[in-house]
């Protein structure tokens, strides 16, 4: 029972709540999603918003969550102390089939991240002012969510979640782990990028 209680950490739990949440509502804005973080930081906020666009769902996830990602990295990085959306995206709403799916399909992938967690290591990493630091990382991770490259989404937005997750539990190992992805992320555009261009170059 202790173990299960350790893998299941804050980001997981906070996952599933907005899930009953989006089903006792009929689903929820992104403005909504944010307001039900109320303080609880720059982590919960990227993580959410980094997750729908890894749902094998059709629509623009990318581009949505992938601007509304850049606009609020931008703004953690001058050290505002809530996030602002303009309306078009903030009231964007999904619904709790949505919800349902982050938690189903992310879920498990934030409960593996949570398994290695230890609160307060290398706590240096994670200190108050870490956010404004990940915010430049964030927005460069956003901008490639929200081109259309085919698969693009998905390297930069585990890179977020696995950084978003540190965050949130205070692990600088952790999050020094979702930087690493970064280059990774990094690495792997370059690529789908690249061979795009060329299947566009012999149409």
């Amino acid at each position: 029972m202790a173990d299960a209680q350790r893998s299941e950490g804050v980001a997981s739990r906070t996952l599933a709540s907005l899930a009953a949440a989006a089903r006792e509502r009929d689903g929820l804005s992104i403005g909504e999603v944010i307001d039900e973080m109320g303080p609880s930081g720059f982590g919960f906020v990227i993580l959410l918003l980094a997750i729908p666009p890894l749902i094998p769902i059709p629509g623009p996830f990318g581009a949505v969550f992938g601007t509304a990602l850049a606009i609020i990295s931008l703004q953690f990085v001058f050290g505002a102390r809530s996030p602002w959306l303009p309306a078009m995206l903030r009231n964007r709403r999904l619904s709790g089939k949505v919800f349902e799916s982050m938690e189903r399909h992310a879920g498990p992938m934030v409960r593996q991240v949570e398994k290695l967690i230890r609160p307060q290591r290398m706590k240096a990493l994670a200190g108050r002012f870490l956010p404004c630091l990940l915010g430049v990382p964030v927005f460069a991770l956003a901008i490639v969510i929200a081109l259309p490259i085919p698969f693009g989404n998905i390297a930069p937005a585990v890179a977020i979640c696995v950084m978003a997750v540190g965050l949130i539990e205070r692990d600088g190992l952790v999050i020094l782990g979702g930087l690493a992805l970064t280059a990774v992320a990094a690495v792997a555009t370059v690529f789908l990028f690249r061979g795009a261009a060329t299947l566009i170059a012999a149409a």
